[in-house]
């Protein structure tokens, strides 16, 4: 791939400060690995404290809202987020795209409106089981890309300095401890470059495909070495320094 590795830690509804002690140590540790870009998306109460407490990774929002400031209770907006530390946010997790019934079209929206106040973004896709066993998978996650994507227009810079990721992630695997064959991800991966690069033209090449779906210790070399994958995005395995940095040791020694 083009850029280093980037594995992302994406916290979830996890964290209070006592948490900020397993990201210093996960920060220590990440030093040690240049090769690899390293990142967590801590809930909006934790950017903040994130942002202070380390130095050698990115921290990132788990979401935005579309607009920059209203009548939008309890909603966060991207300048919000870059205003408290933030250099990254994470849209369309399969959890906002089913639980608040998230569509493409406002996945776009928040993307655009995130490369807009200068955040770096990751895109995520992914079919249901139901998807898959009706062989509808690669269908499923090229729509997605299409329509949840940022137009070349407004993405242009941030693709061509990498600012710009993909994460698959099929649905059935996130937190189930099931994992989507390395075949199946290859395949998969290579359809996303594919619209990608239809997308973006040559640019699209620099757009990092990260993997998401119940990544662990045990299951990540063979993951990050697979053709195509450019990284993973971690739930579980992320929140503790124990479970995580082994992950990132294995994006080093890998060829993601």
């Amino acid at each position: 791939m083009p850029h280093r590795p980037y594995i992302v830690g994406n916290w979830k509804m996890n964290g209070t400060r006592a948490m900020l002690a397993e990201a210093r140590a996960i920060d220590r540790a990440a030093g040690r690995y240049p090769d690899v870009q390293v990142a967590i998306a801590p809930p909006f109460t934790l950017i903040g404290a994130l942002r202070e407490a380390v130095s050698a990774m990115g921290v990132g929002g788990q979401d935005c809202h579309v607009n920059a400031k209203g009548a939008h209770t309890g909603d966060v907006s991207a300048q919000m987020l870059v205003d408290t530390g933030a250099d990254f946010v994470i849209v369309g997790h399969s959890e906002r795209r089913k639980d608040h019934g998230e569509s493409d079209v406002l996945i776009k929206a928040k993307a655009e409106a995130a490369l807009a106040a200068g955040l770096g973004i990751i895109v995520c896709v992914g079919e249901t089981l139901e998807e898959r066993d009706g062989g509808k998978a690669e269908a499923v996650v090229s729509a997605q890309v299409t329509a949840s994507m940022p137009d070349s227009d407004a993405a242009a810079d941030a693709v061509a300095s990498g600012k710009v990721a993909v994460a698959y992630e099929p649905v059935w695997a996130i937190g189930t401890g099931r994992v989507a064959e390395v075949a199946d991800v290859v395949a998969m991966h290579a359809q996303i470059r594919q619209q990608l690069l239809a997308l973006y033209g040559d640019a699209g090449a620099k757009v990092r495909i990260l993997y998401g779906g119940s990544v662990n210790a045990g299951n990540a070399r063979d993951l990050l070495a697979a053709e195509g994958v450019g990284g993973a995005l971690v739930g579980g395995a992320s929140l503790t320094a124990e479970a995580f940095l082994p992950i990132v040791a294995a994006a080093d020694n890998g060829e993601a």
